[in-house]
């Protein structure tokens, strides 16, 4: 609940210093302090370990799906509210159950029952017609895919990996990727803002390392109800930042994602 709450603030700065500053300089700001702060905190303790991996082609997969993450979504912010690109993209753990079926493992009754109703849920939101069906929404659509794809490997790595080296090999490669566009989407910040992008790392190692260990003790499955929760701190920092707030059938088709949300964890668990 914690990360959800400094992720949905992130988001929330994001957007607004990107609505300044060209988008890659704001994503490479906050790779780059985010690096910058996990040397200073754990390199001293950890030494090179910090760097060490079993698995450096699926950390490499693990960063550039979290920069895609990144990109779609916080771009996605210029044209859809928060709270209801938010709640796109968490259609994630329907690309996770639909990977499990496509492996063989075998899906529940329940978990396609609650599947169903997350897309009727998405559906509720953008309305076909109304004024969130427009190409925009893609972006947070493609997100949710890239975000789930960053969660499977996630999995893959948290048996292997320690999750202080995957959270600085994910920052690292954030940083070198978008440092390579850089010149050309450089434009000098001044002092403020350069802090507030300086912060957004900041914000984003706390709750990717709170994620991390969470999925370290607890299964997928069991945190998802706190996860959801996600959607309703995105529409209060929405609010307050940019005075954006879900009309009631957005607000319906939110609620339609939780509960099914949280019927798909139960039926996992089961």
């Amino acid at each position: 609940m914690a990360a959800g709450i400094l992720l949905a603030t992130q988001d929330g700065g994001s957007r607004y210093l990107s609505g300044i500053y060209p988008l890659v300089m704001v994503i490479w700001a906050r790779y780059l302090s985010q690096s910058l702060l996990m040397v200073l905190i754990f390199a001293p303790r950890m030494g090179l370990r910090i760097l060490h991996t079993r698995r450096p082609w699926l950390q490499l997969a693990r960063g550039v799906s979290l920069v895609a993450v990144s990109l779609l979504f916080i771009g996605g912010l210029h044209y859809i509210p928060q709270a209801e690109a938010t709640a796109v993209i968490f259609l994630a753990p329907l690309m996770l159950t639909l990977y499990s079926a496509l492996t063989g493992e075998r899906i529940g009754r329940g978990q396609w029952i609650s599947l169903a109703c997350s897309l009727i849920g998405v559906l509720v939101i953008v309305r076909p017609g109304g004024a969130l069906f427009t190409p925009a929404v893609l972006l947070p659509f493609f997100a949710a895919i890239c975000f789930a794809a960053y969660q499977l490997i996630t999995r893959r790595l948290s048996g292997t990996d320690h999750a202080v080296s995957s959270n600085f090999l994910s920052s690292l490669v954030g940083t070198l990727l978008l440092g390579l566009l850089l010149p050309w989407f450089w434009e000098t910040p001044s002092a403020p803002m350069a802090l507030r992008m300086l912060g957004l790392g900041a914000l984003a190692m706390v709750a990717h390392l709170l994620l991390t260990h969470a999925l370290r003790n607890v299964s997928a499955a069991a945190l998802a109800p706190f996860t959801y929760l996600n959607i309703v701190f995105a529409g209060l920092v929405g609010w307050l930042m940019f005075e954006q707030v879900p009309d009631l059938p957005a607000m319906l088709g939110m609620a339609i994602i939780i509960a099914s949300g949280c019927g798909l964890a139960l039926a996992s668990r089961r």
